[in-house]
């Protein structure tokens, strides 16, 4: 007679002992993401703001606004890249061109450009101190 273990002795496949241990991200991908994700929040109002001001059409304002929200979410996932950081310095650049339609939405766009600098600066530089630079 075989004893089997019974089922509830046995880890769920969706218990934490069954899953694999997260990736270690580093402190640059960390910051980066965080300031696009804020953007994508941002970019929401501004589109609303858009489309308040008459600035642009129901359809560009909230069809462009969805667009660049979507690419932010994605770069979000992607900075650990360093393609992905490329492409966030890229819509860095889209959203400065926000200038464009509403001049505050420039300065919004400003401030939010320079708290990505910021990131990729402090982010490396703690990336060096724990040596986890090979990571980003």
């Amino acid at each position: 007679m075989t004893t089997a273990a019974p089922a509830d002795d046995l880890p769920d496949e969706n218990s934490p002992a069954a899953r694999s241990p997260r990736r270690q991200r580093s402190a640059t991908e960390s910051l980066l993401s965080v300031v696009l994700v804020m953007e994508a929040v941002v970019v929401v109002f501004g589109a609303l703001v858009v489309f308040g001001l008459r600035v642009a059409d129901p359809l560009a304002a909230f069809g462009g606004g969805a667009a660049l929200i979507a690419l932010l979410v994605v770069a979000a996932r992607l900075v650990r890249y360093r393609w992905g950081q490329w492409l966030g310095h890229a819509l860095q650049l889209v959203l400065l061109s926000t200038a464009l339609l509403e001049v505050l939405a420039g300065v919004v766009a400003a401030i939010f450009v320079g708290f990505w600098i910021w990131a990729l600066v402090k982010g490396r530089q703690l990336d060096a101190a724990t040596g986890a630079s090979a990571a980003s």
